[in-house]
């Protein structure tokens, strides 16, 4: 056991290495294409601390790595989130974060979820489940920034689901077209958005 939670010189245990490293497989390949043993191997650890840590194996340390990702997307999130007290100025803050990082990744890093989400649809249901909170939780960040902005509580939802959904498809068009201009697009015309409903509820509220 002591020699499953050795920590290498960068501070990490063997478990964090663990996820980490299966969260950055992931993301690039996906699950089916993630080997067991090219994991463990890029890790810096063993089968047996695998298990170890994870007695579900590959699976269980799969949900954990979406776990992961989910948190670091949701650090990103919120930092551009918080860049700018108007939530229509803020959409444009979160897309240029974005851009910026998948960026330096070499067009690598893009959605941590977006790969596994796809492939374990109807056939991995704990990967498929950890995929869909990690969604959920990104919407409910975007729903907070707009409800603490004073949009009505369904329009911050709804309008929430729609963020997520444009920033997932605008990333991986990025990702395919090396450019930054997809998600550039996509910040701009969702600022547009937010700021027509601030307007419309403006409006009915004066209206009133």
């Amino acid at each position: 056991m002591a020699a499953a939670e050795v920590k290498t010189a960068d501070g990490l245990g063997t478990r964090e290495r663990l996820v980490r490293t299966a969260s950055r497989l992931l993301q690039h390949g996906g699950y089916e294409n993630t080997p067991v043993k090219q994991l463990v191997r890029e890790a810096g650890a063993t089968l047996g601390s695998l298990y170890h840590f994870f007695p579900g194996g590959k699976q269980e340390l799969a949900v954990a790595a979406i776990h992961f990702g989910d948190e670091e997307f949701a650090e990103a999130l919120r930092f551009g989130l918080s860049a700018h007290v108007d939530p229509a100025r803020a959409m444009e803050a979160v897309t240029e974060l974005l851009a910026e990082a998948l960026e330096a990744s070499e067009w690598r890093d893009g959605c941590p979820v977006t790969t596994t989400a796809l492939e374990s649809v109807g056939r991995l249901p704990e990967l498929q489940a950890a995929c869909a909170r990690a969604f959920a939780h990104w919407q409910e960040l975007v729903a907070a920034k707009l409800l603490a902005c004073g949009h009505p509580e369904a329009e911050a939802r709804e309008l929430a689901v729609t963020v997520i959904n444009t920033l997932e498809g605008a990333e991986m068009t990025s990702q395919v077209t090396r450019s930054r201009t997809p998600l550039l697009l996509a910040g701009r015309h969702l600022s547009r958005l937010v700021s027509s409903y601030a307007a419309g509820s403006a409006g009915s509220a004066a209206s009133a």
